[in-house]
């Protein structure tokens, strides 16, 4: 086995956004392309030669690929150890679990979230740091930094590995260790969970639960933890093989791209319970019977009812909140005396707040919740810690959330994406808005008066790193608020997210359908934002 030096140019289109490199599949197949970032990788992580590498990922289309080059290249570079999932899988929560369990130098994960796979569709790369978190800024533009002048990259001469087989291998120097995907993150979850409690309500026959892995990562794990360990009935797990294409659906667990399982829970005989994840795993829908949980929601129900959980009995520390999520945790933690962070999107933000032990729980808008345990948003923890509490309250999730609007108020909230947008137009309905804000506070729209209006900016109380234009905040004088961000999460265009959120403190307007509360907000926010002028659209392409 040799090792080869291959001389390459540099792209200038590989610069890492808050969840990594995404592009099409096609751009990625581009020769030295996915090279030239790796190696970037190997350039600028030192410790990374002669450390522990982890790699896995969501198993879309170009995965097992990718992961052969990546195996080769980590050898060529003097890495000593790589730990790779069983057929190239792991999910992005469980490579975390991994980083940390074996105290490695970081990880590679392959994954585009949410985005759709195949040859045409997306594929997406990212690095994650010894402390299982998504890079922070200054990594991921020093790897930036490196892919703008890169000329070569080295390669070991070695035929393909075997990804199928749990075994250790050698190649060159470095040893390949193929483990089990589900083995450490499951046995984690035993550890934060009343598994013996939550198979006491299985095997009640008083409990029916679905959960769509929707042709994803999370198939193998939740049919292992639901149904083997914690004894759901089989088929608990529906679409839980996962595929390159993610069978041909958009692994988005929302409404929209998830309505098989929301149609389980509605009509005769729906279950009680059910939940979807995402491609990678990281994101959660959480369903009781005619009911859905919105993320901010669920993310105030997890922090006010975590003394219910075993791994989380002694107490929490404190939450966060993405700056586009809902106020509802807010609440919970000004009754708790609990500290309450408001950050940008993105969870390495999180990562901070999580590794100076100043929170415990957190979460986005975007189906994303977490704790302490790993250092990513984690979707079958999400489902599992819900499990238990119902396990322990003996109420349905309609129960439980009720019940919480009456003692905390509750956060009306809708959340407008406008997806594949002309880029120019979106950043001209940005800047658009950003020289309006200096004259909305004080202003009347419609029956609102704007309290604050502003471009949210998050000084880290960690490091002390500022980061500035992270989303346009329009807020009023009763507590509603107007939010718009573009989203970095897409492959084509511009995704332009608008949030709204009204608070209602009194239990009995709590029950009023969501579109009715937010139709004056929407009408105010598409009319301050010009976004029918703007971008051609008349409607949003997914509403959650």
């Amino acid at each position: 086995m040799e090792i080869s030096t291959i001389t390459t140019q540099p792209f200038t289109d590989q610069r890492p956004g808050t969840s990594g490199l995404r592009k099409k599949v096609r751009v990625f197949q581009t020769p030295h392309y996915l090279e030239n970032f790796v190696q970037s990788i190997f350039d600028t992580q030192a410790d990374l030669r002669a450390g522990t590498l982890v790699v896995g990922g969501d198993g879309r289309y170009y995965n097992r690929q990718a992961i052969q080059t990546i195996t080769r290249m980590a050898a060529a570079n003097g890495v000593a150890r790589v730990i790779v999932g069983q057929g190239g899988l792991l999910s992005t929560p469980a490579a975390s679990c991994v980083i940390r369990k074996y105290r490695t130098n970081g990880g590679i994960i392959l994954s585009a979230s949410h985005n759709p796979g195949g040859p045409e569709e997306d594929f997406g790369i990212k690095f994650n740091t010894p402390n299982g978190g998504p890079a922070p800024e200054g990594v991921t533009e020093a790897i930036y930094a490196r892919t703008r002048e890169i000329t070569e990259y080295c390669s070991l001469d070695t035929a393909e590995i075997d990804l199928d087989t749990i075994a250790t291998l050698s190649i060159g120097e470095t040893d390949v260790e193929i483990i089990d995907p589900v083995a450490d993150y499951a046995a984690l979850m035993n550890e934060l969970f009343d598994f013996a409690r939550i198979r006491q309500l299985f095997n009640s026959g008083l409990f029916r639960m679905r959960f769509d892995a929707m042709h994803a990562i999370t198939g193998p794990y939740a049919r292992h933890i639901l149904e083997e360990m914690l004894g759901a009935e089989p088929g608990t797990v529906i679409n839980g093989i996962p595929r390159e294409d993610f069978g041909g659906g958009h692994p988005d667990p929302n409404l929209v791209h998830a309505h098989e399982v929301v149609a389980l829970t509605t009509g005769r005989g729906s279950v009680d319970f059910a939940a979807a994840s995402d491609g990678d795993g990281d994101r959660n829908m959480i369903l009781g019977r005619n009911f859905f949980v919105t993320p901010s929601d669920s993310l105030a129900v997890m922090a006010a009812n975590a003394h219910h959980i075993k791994g989380y009995a002694g107490g929490i520390r404190g939450v966060a909140r993405s700056m586009p999520t809902s106020q509802a945790v807010d609440r919970v933690a000004g009754a708790l005396g609990l500290d309450c962070y408001e950050t940008p999107t993105g969870w390495k933000f999180f990562g901070n707040l999580l590794d100076a032990k100043r929170i415990t729980l957190c979460g986005e808008e975007s189906f994303g919740t977490g704790s302490d345990h790993v250092r990513e948003k984690d979707g079958l923890w999400a489902v599992l810690f819900w499990l238990n509490l119902l396990a322990v309250r003996r109420q349905s999730v309609a129960e439980i959330v009720q019940e919480h609007w009456r003692k905390f108020g509750r956060n009306y909230y809708n959340r407008y994406d406008y997806e594949g947008i002309d880029t120019e137009s979106a950043n001209g309905l940005m800047s658009h808005l950003q020289n309006q804000l200096a004259d909305l506070p004080g202003s009347a729209l419609g029956s609102y008066t704007i309290d604050y209006a502003d471009n949210f900016a998050y000084t880290d109380p960690v490091d002390g790193s500022v980061s500035e234009n992270q989303g346009i905040r329009i807020g009023f004088t009763d507590g509603s608020r107007i939010v718009y961000r573009l989203s970095g999460t897409g492959t084509q265009g511009a995704t332009l997210r608008i949030y709204l959120e009204a608070f209602e403190p009194e239990p009995e307007r709590q029950g009023r359908e969501t579109a009715d509360v937010m139709q004056p907000l929407v009408d105010i926010a598409v009319g301050l934002a010009e976004i029918t002028s703007r971008t051609g659209r008349d409607a949003p392409s997914v509403i959650t």
